[in-house]
């Protein structure tokens, strides 16, 4: 933060906000793009979206998100829940809503908290990866556990945990330099 603007936990938060926003779209295009890429490296495989495609034609992929929106539209109607293509629109609203919050919640920390801007927002970024997608979302049931998976598996994910968070810093710090 610069010396011309005082901490200030409502800039903050809207600054974070504003990061976690932008970075959550940036994240998913990570994760399509270069993350794809950086995980078939990593597993060695060649051709590692075909499984992907069969199983999207099939119509039998649900990623968190989507299992998270038909949560929370069960518990707020009293047991209803999305068609897949109910899910399928659910779940980025899920993914941007969390990612907006994260966000938030990292700006007004950067407020006050030097150390949570640690490595460019990259240590925000992996406490993302292991409190979301190592613990809550299998404990939650949306997701397999780590040890039911290989490794390997994570590389993408966590990735695209670190790119949300330095976008996350860098779009707050912009957001912050000007207001």
């Amino acid at each position: 933060m610069s010396a011309d603007h005082e901490s200030n936990m409502l800039h903050g938060a809207v600054a974070g906000i504003a990061g976690g926003l932008i970075a959550s779209w940036v994240m998913n295009e990570f994760m399509a793009g270069p993350g794809k890429k950086i995980q078939a490296a990593v597993e060695g495989a060649v051709h590692t979206d075909q499984p992907q495609q069969q199983q999207k034609k099939d119509g039998k992929e649900e990623d968190a998100t989507m299992k998270a929106a038909d949560a929370v539209v069960e518990i707020t109607t009293g047991g209803r829940h999305l068609s897949h293509e109910g899910r399928k629109k659910g779940g980025p609203i899920v993914h941007y809503s969390y990612g907006a919050l994260m966000g938030g919640l990292y700006g007004s920390a950067a407020e006050y908290l030097k150390a949570s801007r640690a490595g460019l927002g990259t240590v925000f970024g992996s406490l993302l990866f292991v409190a979301g997608d190592l613990i809550a979302v299998p404990a939650f049931g949306l997701g397999p556990s780590a040890t039911e998976q290989p490794a390997s598996a994570m590389v993408n994910p966590f990735a695209a945990h670190l790119v949300y968070g330095s976008t996350t810093e860098v779009v707050r710090r912009a957001v912050r330099a000007i207001w």
